[in-house]
């Protein structure tokens, strides 16, 4: 149990000691600063601590926000702080300076702030929420704690609760059809016990089910699955919007909700193309270039994000166009629904798979993920290009681990004998190289096509990524690697080929997906043995070129279903094994992903 230690005894009438009891603290009071800090030294090292000024005046859920949020090592609200295992020993220094400043005989100077700003000057990182209507303060005076008093009892505490819930920046569909309800679903589940984990899984069930629905190729089938499409969502909003209720976020969670929705939706593609199969349609290579054209749009987003996010001079005026648009109410949800993101797109592809057929649905969603791809790389283009941000070597090395070259890429960065031009435009006409000769006809010319691509991709990590279109190259890779494997699976024209080109793909970009939050977490890339196993993505994308070339057309689909399950088993246990350990980062993320 959490231990808080209140500085005094609380005011007659106070409800500070219930609130303190119903957020999971066992409370402490001590009588000045050396029973303070005597208190705090008892206190297992392994346990959440918080000391806290016995005149606080506050809503309840200000003190849930300020001192039982798991992510933060570290956090306050006025008249209260808080720490965590990672922040006790920067704490317990605060104290005993605190305790020695004042002799050990006072609590009258408000010691919570003053440990604060202690801490402040230590240069540790104190976390403070963002309370908005919710009171939280420490009354100088009776006067001052009833006006205190007044303004918690006008704010509807559950009300704020519930609006927080949600998230600030979600898309059109989401806030208007989704939000205003699952945010009652999520304080439901709250109440009854259900934590958001068990919701997210439920997500994942729901859309697995959906998937199989589709996969009947019915019409009734496909129906249910649009419905059942929508209800995952609503889920995946749910399970989000419970754990900023209650705050019960998880390095688990972490994990579970940056992996099942993109394991949810590639699912129900999957499904899509068996259900039109069943009715004599092959769309399985429409199926896997919605995957490929998907797994890319996120790739750029995270690559121009790393590279951005600590630069210094950030700035451009298109930037500044954006953000003068953002100021107009009704742009605001136009560029955030061009864009497509999650809401928009479930919600379409639910409609068209209950009312049109496969075929279609991946005609419209390839368009429309087109469309908004074309949309938002044009502008980070030109932010880039009219921006004067210096990228700092934490981003460069971001960029590097995104591009997850191999050891022949590696190799030739290490013997490379000297420059031979911008890291952007050595990707490119390695790329280029690529695709002509997987267009070639010629049975080996991809095989060659494969070995300069490996070549380029090595050459172009041979300096930091700093340029301003260097994140340009890890969302290029993406796209020369998932392509090649599309393409010649394609040209196999043999039954399972493209299936099993989607489980390879499927299987890389989930590598893909989990080295971004790990990046995302300050956890750095997957360790390099796992890099080195799985041959990085210049190695895989020759060796599928050498296996089209090498084996007869029956063959081919069985050694991608090999390479697929190989590539599978290592990054889901080696993926397993981190985001369930104590260490793992606790990434949520506060903004709808497209």
């Amino acid at each position: 149990m959490s231990t808080a230690i209140l500085t005094g005894q609380p005011v007659p009438g106070s409800s500070i000691e219930d609130d303190l009891r119903s957020l999971g603290f066992d409370v402490r009071i001590a009588a000045d600063t050396a029973e303070a800090e005597t208190l705090l030294a008892a206190v297992p090292g392994d346990r959440r601590v918080a000391v806290v000024d016995a005149r606080f005046v506050g809503h309840r859920h200000a003190l849930r926000l300020g001192l039982t949020d798991p992510r933060f090592p570290l956090a306050a609200v006025p008249g209260a702080v808080t720490a965590q295992p990672a922040g006790r020993q920067a704490l317990t220094r605060a104290m005993a300076r605190e305790n020695s400043a004042g002799g050990g005989t006072t609590l009258l100077d408000n010691l919570a702030d003053r440990i604060v700003t202690a801490l402040d000057a230590d240069g540790s990182d104190v976390h403070r929420p963002e309370l908005g209507s919710l009171v939280a303060t420490v009354p100088a005076d009776p006067q001052a704690g009833s006006e205190a008093r007044q303004a918690v009892a006008a704010v509807d505490e559950e009300a704020v609760r519930l609006k927080s819930a949600v998230k600030s920046r979600d898309g059109f569909f989401t806030t208007h059809f989704i939000s205003p309800y699952s945010r009652y679903l999520a304080r439901w589940c709250a109440r009854r016990g259900l934590t958001p984990n068990q919701v997210t899984t439920a997500s994942l069930l729901t859309a697995l089910i959906a998937a199989g629905c589709a996969a009947t190729g019915t019409r009734a089938g496909f129906v249910a699955a649009g419905v059942l499409l929508i209800a995952s969502f609503v889920l995946d909003c749910t399970d989000g919007q419970l754990a900023r209720y209650s705050l019960q976020y998880s390095t688990l969670g972490a994990w579970l909700d940056a992996t099942f929705d993109r394991a949810k939706e590639y699912a129900y593609y999957a499904g899509l193309a068996l259900g039109a199969a069943r009715g004599g349609d092959d769309v399985w290579a429409l199926a896997l270039g919605a995957m490929v054209l998907q797994t890319c749009r996120h790739v750029v987003d995270f690559s121009f994000n790393e590279a951005n996010h600590d630069a210094t001079a950030n700035t451009s005026p298109t930037a500044a166009l954006s953000d003068k648009l953002d100021s107009v109410g009704w742009t605001v949800w136009v560029r955030r629904m061009i864009v497509l993101p999650i809401g928009e797109r479930w919600a379409m592809i639910a409609v068209l798979t209950a009312v049109t057929t496969p075929r279609i649905t991946f005609y419209v969603l390839l368009v429309g993920c087109a469309f908004a791809a074309t949309y938002t790389t044009a502008g980070r283009v030109l932010r880039s290009l009219t921006r004067k941000a210096k990228r700092t070597d934490r981003a460069a090395g971001a960029l590097a681990d995104l591009a997850d070259n191999g050891p022949l890429a590696s190799f030739v960065a290490r013997v490379n004998p000297g420059r031979l031009g911008a890291p952007l435009l050595i990707a490119l006409a390695g790329t280029a190289v690529l695709a002509v000769s997987l267009f070639s006809g010629v049975t080996w010319a991809p095989v060659a096509g494969g070995f300069v691509y490996a070549l380029a991709a090595g050459q172009a990590l041979y300096r930091p990524l700093k340029g301003a279109l260097d994140w340009l190259i890890p969302p290029l890779f993406r796209a020369a690697e998932y392509g090649t494997v599309l393409i010649l699976a394609a040209k196999a024209e043999v039954n399972g080929a493209l299936p099993a080109a989607f489980g390879l793909v499927a299987a890389v970009a989930y590598h893909h997906y989990d080295t971004v939050y790990r990046i995302r977490g300050n956890a750095g890339a997957p360790p390099a043995w796992l890099v080195r196993a799985i041959g990085g993505q210049e190695g895989r994308t020759l060796l599928v070129t050498v296996l089209a070339a090498v084996l007869t057309a029956s063959q081919f689909p069985v050694a991608l279903t090999v390479l697929a399950v190989a590539v599978a088993l290592l990054v889901l246990v080696e993926s397993i094994r981190f985001w369930v350990s104590a260490g793992a980062p606790a990434v949520h993320d506060e903004g709808e992903p497209a």
